[in-house]
């Protein structure tokens, strides 16, 4: 049984930034299993990594589903181990470390997005770009309620707080999005420090008509030139063709930079 019912190329990389002095994200990219994630740790050097890591190493043992339920069911529990895990390094450690996280689960022609935290996933379908994934932040909550406008988000001071991550609590608490693939969608997933430096509209003009790797690179390369102010992990996965709609074989790739 094909775990993935459409061709599938995909490419990612993390980089620990201009300013940072080490890196907490985490990825994970298996097209096999139909699985692609990107993690944000937090709680400071060798902390942040290790609950980025605990997502990202626990859900590398999915395996092959049965079907897609099995393949949501299966994800579900290794994210809850997951957390388990890092509550139990938090109250051994004595902080609060955890991770924030978005996924994308791809099989039989259908999607699913999760995520927990402010990593993103976006859809570039027929030219127009699409944001999935929800923040879940104050800043967030409050546009929501009507509290504040969109400009005044953007230099809000507690626009960074976090509301929902993995480790952080004893209760895991995500949000999903599942839908339809169609050739040519582009799934963009990606740690805060991409959306930090770079709109929506610069992520859908650079992977419109690029390779993932092609633009993986090229979005990287514009976080770099614009100070890069915290770690940023891209990952882009491209269903079932190119520009030309023609179908490519199976590809992925992963590079990981100056981490």
């Amino acid at each position: 049984m094909s775990t993935v019912a459409l061709p599938i190329e995909s490419f990612g990389v993390s980089h620990r930034g201009c300013v940072r002095d080490h890196n907490e994200d985490n990825y994970l990219i298996d097209p096999q299993t139909g699985l692609w994630v990107v993690a944000d740790g937090m709680g400071g050097h060798e902390a942040g990594e290790v609950a980025s890591a605990s997502i990202v190493d626990h859900l590398a043992t999915i395996g092959i589903a049965s079907s897609a339920p099995d393949l949501r069911a299966r994800f579900e529990d290794r994210l809850s181990r997951a957390n388990s895990e890092i509550r139990n390094i938090s109250r051994s450690r004595g902080i609060t470390i955890g991770s924030t996280f978005a996924a994308l689960l791809a099989m039989d022609g259908r999607f699913a997005g999760l995520w927990a935290g402010d990593s993103r996933i976006y859809l570039v379908r027929n030219g127009m770009i699409f944001q999935v994934s929800k923040d879940h932040t104050e800043v967030q909550e409050l546009l929501d309620r009507g509290m504040i406008s969109a400009e005044e988000a953007l230099t809000w001071p507690r626009r960074h707080v976090i509301t929902h991550a993995v480790g952080v609590s004893d209760e895991l608490e995500i949000d999903f999005q599942q839908g339809e693939l169609i050739p040519g969608d582009v799934f963009v997933l990606s740690t805060d420090g991409l959306t930090a430096h770079v709109s929506d509209a610069e992520i859908e003009a650079t992977v419109r008509s690029a390779t993932p790797q092609a633009a993986c690179q090229s979005l990287l390369e514009m976080v770099l030139a614009r100070g890069g102010t915290d770690n940023v992990t891209i990952v882009l996965v491209k269903i079932g063709g190119g520009r030309d709609g023609a179908l490519h074989q199976d590809r992925s790739g992963a590079e990981s930079l100056a981490r």
